[in-house]
């Protein structure tokens, strides 16, 4: 069988891997083009494109996939394989494998069909997450399911290590899919038409944490933000990343944003519905410390307050 893969960032990798073996010729890797990164600004290979230079596949990085169709007919691919690509793939482009697109998406479709499922689910409040099989068509994370398989979200678990669950998840599912896909044809059924929700691409504006509402939304937006863009907050001018927080007491006994306690090891804050515990934060240029290491080298008045920027207060 004659592949393709597609995929950009870190949670692909697995299923590139899983696709290399499983036996199955990978004639090219797609994945989106080089960005700029670091302090320099040079251009820095996605890690799907690092994993395959190492076995030197062959690499695509098309600005756009307009003529990417005939491709893959050129090259009589059977199936193309896509994990967190990043690019919509057009229609003559999902046709032209002759068994079609399978996609590796990180979330129990049809909730979080989208570009940020991990991290809007953990920040809704969602009880489990998972990754779903599915053959893709024309729409976003529309297409039928082939399989499903949830897991449930830990109380302390940031994005980032749920999303490392569900990509060695994804992995093995694949892997299994493909055993399958041996001996007989895919089997899918429609997604179900209730239950539909959109995760829209993370902004560094959503990251300002809005004190006046409830401790227990604001530490879900922090394990959601965690690792980018991290939950921030200012506090006398200065821009602070809040790492990790967990909640405190319920009562109300200040404004939204006020702190009640920095001493030892607890940076409490009023929220406006319960308080929430500072554990671990950053300041700018700094290293991310836990609470008492940060309070033993940086003074914070009990009474001083933790604000938003006055342009995210006014579109709030």
């Amino acid at each position: 069988m004659r592949a393709v893969f597609a995929g950009t960032p870190d949670f692909a990798v697995p299923s590139l891997e899983a696709l290399l073996n499983s036996g199955t010729e990978v004639i090219a890797v797609y994945c989106q083009p080089d960005r700029p990164a670091g302090r320099g600004q040079k251009l820095r290979p996605c890690a799907v494109k690092a994993r395959a230079m190492v076995d030197h596949l062959t690499v695509r990085q098309p600005a756009d996939l307009k003529n990417e169709a005939s491709y893959l007919t050129d090259q009589k691919i059977d199936i193309a394989v896509v994990a967190a690509y990043g690019m919509i793939l057009p229609p003559a482009m999902l046709a032209a494998p002759t068994l079609g697109c399978v996609n590796v998406h990180a979330s129990l479709l049809p909730r979080w069909r989208g570009a940020a499922p991990i991290q809007r689910a953990i920040e809704a409040g969602d009880s489990k997450s998972g990754v779903t099989l599915m053959e893709m068509d024309a729409g976003l994370d529309t297409g039928p399911i082939i399989e499903a398989r949830q897991t449930a979200i830990l109380e302390s678990e940031n994005s980032q290590s749920l999303h490392d669950r569900l990509a060695i998840l994804g992995a093995e599912m694949l892997s299994e899919f493909l055993e399958r896909l041996a001996t007989g044809p895919i089997v899918s059924k429609p997604q179900p038409e209730t239950g539909v929700t959109y995760a829209g691409q993370l902004t560094r504006d959503e990251a300002w944490l809005d004190w006046r509402r409830p401790a227990d939304e604001l530490a879900r937006q922090i394990r959601a933000f965690n690792p980018w863009p991290l939950a921030r907050s200012k506090l006398d001018g200065t821009d602070y990343r809040i790492h990790q927080a967990a909640l405190g007491p319920t009562g109300t006994s200040a404004t939204p944003g006020t702190i009640t306690i920095a001493h030892g090891a607890c940076l409490r804050v009023q929220t406006g519905a319960g308080a929430l515990d500072l554990l671990k934060l950053q300041r700018p240029g700094g290293k991310a410390l836990d609470t008492k290491t940060f309070l033993n080298g940086h003074a914070i008045r009990t009474g001083s307050a933790f604000t938003l920027p006055s342009e995210i207060y006014a579109d709030r």
